[in-house]
This record gives structure tokens, sequence and C-alpha cells, in this order.
């Protein structure tokens, strides 16, 4: 699947957009669209079938209008996809209210982020190093700071332990999703896949003496998860281990 970029359009058409400060047409009947209805077919296609599948013409045929009367509302699909981007994040939840102190807090967060690229597994497929400057991208900004604010660290470790908890659920949910999406293309789980291998791997010798922390680990590993890769496991393991080194940060302060 193609990447695509964030922040790559007209900066000050995508902010127009962004924080709903373009006008309506002036002239003629009263208007069938909407920017926000056209981003949320744009995001239902994207949820459905990624963004390859995403295009100007596509989301006038699932409005069932011309594509030209698409570039009334939406000037290209990269000010569509900085919109994109930012109403997905609009359904994070803040972590204020959440109790048993700073880590739960990130691990709400965490989790919020895990869960939110699984529902919209083409976020993942954008790389937003130059985020869309959006409300909701400021929210979610806000919120996580606030989740450690108060802590002990200084504002560029707030700053950094945001940036570390929020990469890594982001890094491992796109594990996750691989995995679903190569069950998906194969048609075999991975217990299957294994069990396919196996006997080519025997008549081959890979070497298991050569190799004997990688024949036993791996074995373990396996008989553990079922699987090649555990992503769900990897995810509980290093959040902890995050949280953990975090903690240990925090208490150089005391």
């Amino acid at each position: 699947m193609t990447t695509e970029y964030s922040g790559g359009g007209d900066p000050r058409r995508s902010l127009e957009l962004l924080w709903g400060v373009q006008g309506r047409p002036k002239r003629g009947p009263k208007p069938k669209l909407s920017a926000e209805r056209i981003v949320r077919t744009a995001i239902a296609v994207a949820d459905a079938e990624g963004l390859d599948a995403l295009s100007m013409r596509r989301i006038a045929d699932e409005l069932g209008v011309a594509p030209m009367s698409i570039y009334t509302y939406v000037p290209g699909k990269a000010e569509l996809i900085d919109v994109m981007l930012d109403r997905a994040m609009a359904e994070l939840t803040p972590a204020d209210g959440v109790e048993g102190g700073w880590r739960a807090r990130l691990e709400h967060i965490a989790r919020d982020n895990w869960d939110l690229y699984h529902r919209h597994p083409w976020l993942l497929h954008v790389a937003a190093v130059r985020p869309p400057m959006g409300p909701a991208v400021f929210a979610k900004y806000e919120a996580e700071l606030r989740a450690v604010d108060g802590i002990g660290l200084t504002d560029l470790e707030m700053d950094s332990v945001v940036a570390l908890v929020t990469g890594f659920a982001e890094s491992s949910a796109r594990v996750s999703v691989n995995a679903a999406e190569a069950e998906r293309r194969s048609g075999m789980t991975d217990a299957q896949w294994w069990e396919s291998l196996a006997p080519l791997l025997e008549e081959i010798d890979t070497g298991g003496e050569d190799y004997p922390l990688s024949s036993r680990v791996g074995t373990a590993a396996g008989m553990e998860h079922n699987a090649a890769v555990a992503p769900a496991h990897a995810f509980e393991f290093g959040l902890a281990r995050i949280l953990d080194g975090i903690e240990v940060l925090i208490a150089t302060r005391a």
C-alpha cells in the first residue's frame, strides 16, 4: 500500500478545512454536500478498502455526485487526508478521569491509540511527520501532556514521554494490523502456516544444532503464542517495560 504524507497540500486550504472556516458556495441552489460529509465518506472508504482505494472520483461515486462537485469543497486528496487524520484523532478520549495516577493515564493513552489504529488501519499508512494542525490534533497533544503534568518531568521530558508512548502504540499496532492482513490475504492462520512449513523445514534440515538458542526460545514462544508473532502480548509486555523506565526516571527527581 502506498504511503501518504500529511501536510502535502495547500496549507491554507488544509487549515480552512480543519478549522471549518471555509465558506459555502455563494451562488446557485442550496448545496447538497458539505466538507464534513465528504470527509466522513472518505473515512468509510479508507476503513473498508484502504487509502489506495481513495480518490475524488470514488468519493463522488459514493455520494452520487459529479467528481468536479467534490472540488468545490475539498481542493484535493492531500488536503482531504489532513482532515481525515484529524477527524480520526477526535475519537481518542482524554485520560483525565482515569484513576491510578500517571501510569494508569499513560496506559489509557497507549491502549486508546492502539484501538484507534485497529479501527482505522489506513492511519498507519499516513506519515504524519508534519501533522495537520487541526483541533483534534491539538486537543490530543494537550490531553496527553496533562497525563504527565506535575509528576516531576521537565517540559522536554513530558514531550518525549508522550512521543515514546504514542510511538510505541503506533509501531505495535502496525505489527498487529500487518499480521491480521497476512492472515486475510493468505487465508491461513499462523498455526496453519507453521503446520504447512514444518515438514519442509525437516526435509531441508535448517541446522537446529547450529542455532540452539533460536531453537529453544523460538519453540517456547511458538508453543505459548501458537503464532510466529504475538502482537498483543508484545504490546502489553513492551508497554509495561516502558512505564517501568519512566517510573525510574521520575524516581530520580525525588
